[in-house]
């Protein structure tokens, strides 16, 4: 085999229609990590663990993966500089989208096939994907400009409340507890996760229900509150289940993506008339692993961009979850960031979300973002009509530029808020 079939620079590739990945891994320090990536390079396009006859060299030149790049973490040149037993790298792979077309299945089943031919435990922390990939893709059909042209929420965040408890309740009960939150003000309420279509609780009654509750709403407050209704279904019979919802009146619709599949996602989302909320509940099997998976801002972030999400709830820092600072930037970045021609995804966040570190989420995001509290809500001293208001005030006085001192001087919801559940000090 020529070097040239199995290596090439960066340049290259740079213009042709190659999807680049770069991976993470870990080696011993006698390992040879050019044959990890070599293994990799080939065993997820043309090869096998043993040579095989039909291979060209037409073949090498056309299917067969390239690497382009191996680096070392820390970067050192001599083999004296290395002192520890383990040694990390990151390497870069140029793969012919010839191979899989522009679709999510057979990309990550290149990227990550990770079968007995690669002999690699790798993560997959970078994709740049060629022209001709994205062209397949349309993306969000409202993103953030249209989400704000739906509401009229302008120049601030919205903010959007999930019904607690997560599920065991009728559509009567949770009418109930809709109707009293959007008495203050809250711009969206969906459902909990965990709450698809049960028997106790079947969706389309849900969506009959909560619409009446938020009629009654504006009819006394003249604000409207929109209800995301949790649409995750069996493939099966998921696309008519949609078409119900949305006929029985839903405004939008909430999907688990990581559970029912990007390629599902996608499908949905090409003909979808409402906004779609993408939840990454049951990702973290995606991510978590060191040496396993992709990265958070991949999984979380790029693919269900591409997808079609309009909103994307993510996780944050600031919950209770480990989740590295920079990882929460960079998804929220990958879900906001112009790409192409692809409209912005608005990144809800969630988990632990209370008035207390709103300050912090505005410093870190901007006004471009869905703030997501649950319980901080219905568990408000004053209600949950108190606890949206809570909200609203501290997002008013973050754009205010007030202090917390003074804010919670004129604001008794908020401080009620605070006192609960505490002030994080934006940094």
């Amino acid at each position: 085999m020529k070097q040239t079939d199995l290596f090439c620079l960066a340049e290259e590739i740079k213009d042709r229609e190659f999807v680049l990945a770069t991976y993470y891994i870990q080696l011993p320090k006698a390992a040879n990590v050019m044959e990890k990536a070599s293994s990799l390079a080939i065993g997820q396009t043309i090869g096998t663990w043993v040579e095989v006859p039909g291979i060209t060299d037409e073949m090498r030149a056309e299917h067969m993966g390239k690497i382009v790049r191996i680096l070392q973490a820390p970067s050192v040149d001599l083999s004296t500089q290395v002192d520890t037993d383990i040694v990390s790298y990151f390497f870069q792979i140029a793969y012919p989208m010839i191979n899989f077309g522009a679709q999510i299945p057979m990309l990550l089943t290149t990227l990550l096939g990770n079968d007995a031919s690669t002999s690699a435990q790798v993560k997959l922390v970078d994709i740049q994907l060629p022209e001709k990939f994205m062209d397949g893709f349309k993306g969000p059909n409202f993103g953030i400009e249209g989400l704000r042209n739906l509401t009229g929420v302008k120049d601030r965040p919205f903010i959007l409340n999930m019904i607690k408890p997560c599920t065991g309740h009728s559509p009567e009960i949770g009418a109930k507890i809709f109707y009293e939150t959007a008495l203050g003000g809250v711009d969206f309420i969906k459902d909990d996760e965990l709450l698809g279509n049960p028997d106790f609780s079947p969706a389309v009654e849900r969506v009959k229900s909560y619409n009446k509750a938020a009629k009654m709403v504006y009819e006394k407050t003249g604000h409207e509150t929109i209800y995301i209704v949790n649409a995750t279904e069996d493939a099966s019979c998921i696309e008519g289940h949609i078409q119900n919802l949305v006929e029985a009146g839903a405004k939008a619709i909430m999907l688990n993506f990581a559970t029912i599949g990007y390629s599902l996602l996608q499908k949905i989302a090409a003909d979808c008339p409402v906004p779609i909320l993408g939840h990454y509940a049951g990702a973290g099997l995606m991510y978590e692993g060191v040496n396993s998976g992709m990265g958070s801002d991949i999984a979380i972030g790029k693919l269900p961009r591409l997808c079609g999400a309009d909103i994307v709830m993510m996780n944050t820092p600031y919950g209770g979850y480990p989740l590295q600072y920079h990882k929460y930037i960079m998804t929220a970045q990958q879900l906001s960031l112009p790409l192409k021609n692809l409209r912005r995804s608005l990144p809800a966040v969630g988990g632990g979300v209370h008035p207390g570190v709103v300050e912090q989420y505005i410093k870190d995001l901007g006004m471009d973002i869905m703030l997501s509290p649950g319980g901080a809500i219905q568990g408000h001293p004053m209600g949950p009509a108190a606890g949206i208001r809570a909200m609203h005030q501290a997002i008013d006085y973050v754009r205010k530029g007030m202090t917390i001192e003074s804010a919670i001087k004129e604001y008794p919801e908020l401080n009620a808020a605070i006192e609960r559940f505490g002030y994080r000090k934006a940094v």
